[in-house]
């Protein structure tokens, strides 16, 4: 969604690339977390190994508060920089972020667009698409707010449960919707 709204001429911050900038070799994200769990979390050529961070945290509660104490004050920080940054502008700013709904929306959204499909094509699309192990996928997906929490939230709904070209119907609908003066 955030992808084709950018193309349109949104301004997206994408909080999963801003994580992957703090959590580069050298950044204090990166630092701490290697002091929390250790070089298994270190791939050979120095780079964070994501499958290694998942296993640990999506399997142990404490640990993923753990894993969200070190890298959501800094990622908080550096969303509220860029959003600032835009703030002067007429830019539509898109804020794609998974986990906005748990974290209270400190950023100061005015609009909630939810992507929502059930549970179980999550699962499916997981992974057929990105390879996860099923019992890893539902776990990730606990990790997150309820379906229902987030639905009792959007401003928008886009129903994500049919083909590509429908979710981008109503992508583009919603987009002409806010570009559009009242």
């Amino acid at each position: 969604m955030s992808t084709r709204l950018g193309a349109a001429g949104a301004v997206v911050i994408d909080a999963d690339a801003v994580v992957r900038e703090l959590q580069e070799p050298g950044q204090p994200v990166f630092d701490a977390m290697v002091e929390r769990w250790g070089d298994t979390i270190v791939q050979d050529d120095g780079a964070l190994d994501r499958a290694a961070v998942a296993s640990i945290v999506f399997s142990d509660r404490d640990e993923l508060k753990a894993l969200e104490a070190i890298v959501h004050p800094v990622l908080q920080l550096e969303i509220k920089a860029r959003i600032e940054a835009q703030r002067s502008t007429d830019n539509v700013v898109i804020l794609d972020m998974a986990l906005l709904t748990e974290k209270q929306n400190p950023y100061g959204v005015t609009e909630i667009i939810v992507v929502d499909l059930s549970p179980e094509v999550q699962v499916e699309r997981l992974v057929q698409f990105r390879n996860f192990d099923p019992d890893d996928a539902n776990k990730r997906i606990a990790a997150q707010a309820s379906r229902e929490e987030r639905l009792a939230l959007a401003s928008h709904v886009l129903d994500n449960s049919g083909s590509v070209e429908d979710l981008n119907a109503q992508i583009d609908a919603l987009w002409l919707k806010l570009t559009t003066p009242p």
